[in-house]
């Protein structure tokens, strides 16, 4: 494992939104959805690729919060543009859960 220095970890902008939509993603290499996420009024609205099939349907993520880092650059993948990663734990068979708030957050909130 790589030590950080704490100003590395300010660098990183993992905030707090809540997921407005959800599509299919048919053109990507591994099973995902094309999510949009709402990290309220001084980041927007963002959206990210998630390879997270596995264990959630689109109905069950509307309305969900998550942890979102919001500071990469643009990523192409496939026709779509990703802004945003949403975190989550790799389980040993590869899906993957969501890195969620336990209670309801304000959106934008940043990770401290």
């Amino acid at each position: 494992m790589t030590e950080i220095s704490w100003s590395d970890f300010e660098k990183v902008e993992l905030r707090v939104g809540e997921i407005t939509e959800v599509l299919d993603f048919p053109e990507a290499r591994k099973p995902a959805y094309k999510i949009t996420v709402d990290f309220g009024k001084e980041i927007g609205i963002k959206k990210s690729s998630a390879q997270i099939t596995d264990l959630y349907s689109k109905d069950e993520l509307i309305g969900k919060q998550v942890v979102g880092v919001v500071n990469f650059p643009p990523k192409q993948i496939g026709p779509f543009i990703s802004e945003c990663l949403l975190t989550g734990f790799a389980r040993k068979n590869g899906e993957v859960v969501l890195a969620v708030p336990d209670k309801k957050s304000i959106l934008g909130a940043k990770l401290m």
